[in-house]
């Protein structure tokens, strides 16, 4: 690495983290002063909300807009060294305009690699602190109000519940379904199931089993009360309010095997942000190149007319995601192609801008 690419290197993430640091300060300001009443009903002192909320949502926050705040950086960094006319120096001196990107993306691999820790094991672990915050001292007690349960617990196994008290952990008008195939073998039934929490198991009142043998007819069977184990637990009636945020990607790919194997509605979802943690990191690297096509180049506008653009442009690719996400979470476009789309629309454009604009 010459001296040339750890300078520029050096102002890129100098700029960058500076951004991060400014722009998520002043949204958690923001975000203090409209909760502040709730936290002032609560009773909650400014440092117990800073280290139970804010030091886990800032990186958050930080990751979050992290777009932003690269565009900002690389245009910021990039716009002064053209100002300068020390691109101009470099380019003079036999350096060629790929050359001049290879520092910049050192610098956005680095990013990438941290965003991706962050994202697949940091940023769950807080996210798990920030709803947990939120759930006691912002919004209203989630209460479970689900009726008519279906849910596959095993290849021929599968449970119904009229309905599941989530505060006391009790299912009313219990039935386990034995389906082979298209055919009913067995059918137990329960007027209630209650979750025994210190024998991890299911306290299931009187059963009558029916066990049916084809042509020849049926038995008929009563149980007394007993405990059994079921693939079945509480957390799967507890609230799915930001789950998949909350999941290192290790749990999230076991609840997606789980939804899989259960045949669930809302797999896409959570699929989704699997492929996007992946993507993500890549998405850094192709904003970086962009920005610096962008202002390599002296304008009228000056820095803050390219930074402006900069802002521009990451809202929109903000906005691509979130529209990605939200056909993905509804099953109109596959999870993968969802959470890659943005980035490979932004790479032809990075191409366009490459060929068009002026270095």
């Amino acid at each position: 690495m010459k001296i040339l690419d750890k300078y520029i290197i050096g102002k890129f993430l100098t700029a960058f983290f500076f951004t991060v640091i400014m722009l998520v300060s002043v949204i958690c300001v923001i975000d203090y002063t409209e909760k502040n009443d709730d936290f002032l009903h609560h009773n909650l002192t400014f440092w117990h909300v800073f280290t139970h909320y804010y030091i886990y949502l800032f990186p958050y926050f930080a990751n979050l807009l992290a777009p932003i705040t690269i565009f900002i950086a690389v245009v910021f960094v990039t716009s002064r060294l053209a100002a300068r006319t020390e691109l101009v120096a470099m380019l003079a001196s036999g350096m060629s305009f790929e050359r001049l990107l290879l520092p910049y993306t050192m610098g956005a691999g680095i990013i990438a690699v941290l965003t991706f820790g962050l994202i697949s094991w940091i940023i769950p672990k807080g996210t798990k602190e920030i709803v947990k915050f939120e759930n006691l001292h912002v919004q209203e007690p989630w209460k479970y109000e689900g009726r008519n349960i279906h849910v596959k617990i095993g290849p021929h196994s599968y449970v119904y519940l009229e309905s599941y008290n989530a505060d006391q952990n009790i299912g009313y008008r219990f039935a386990l379904e034995t389906i082979d195939s298209t055919i009913l073998r067995r059918r137990l039934t329960a007027d209630a199931i209650a979750w025994d929490s210190t024998k991890q198991a299911w306290k299931l009142t009187t059963q009558s089993v029916r066990t049916f043998h084809g042509l020849t007819g049926e038995t008929l069977q009563t149980i007394p009360a007993r405990d059994t184990t079921l693939n079945l637990y509480p957390k799967d009636f507890a609230s799915t309010y930001r789950l998949a945020e909350t999941l290192t990607s290790p749990e999230l790919n076991d609840l997606i095997a789980t939804k899989i194997m259960r045949g669930a509605n809302d797999t896409a979802q959570y699929l989704s942000v699997k492929y996007e943690r992946y993507a993500y990191p890549f998405d850094t690297i192709i904003l970086t190149l962009i920005g610096v096509v962008l202002s390599a180049r002296k304008s009228r506008a000056g820095v803050g007319g390219q930074i402006a653009l900069g802002f521009v442009l990451a809202f929109i690719f903000i906005i691509f995601v979130m529209l990605s996400r939200n056909l993905a979470s509804v099953g109109s476009v596959p999870p993968m192609l969802a959470a890659w789309v943005p980035g490979m629309v932004f790479s032809v454009i990075g191409l366009f801008l490459y060929r068009v604009v002026p270095k």
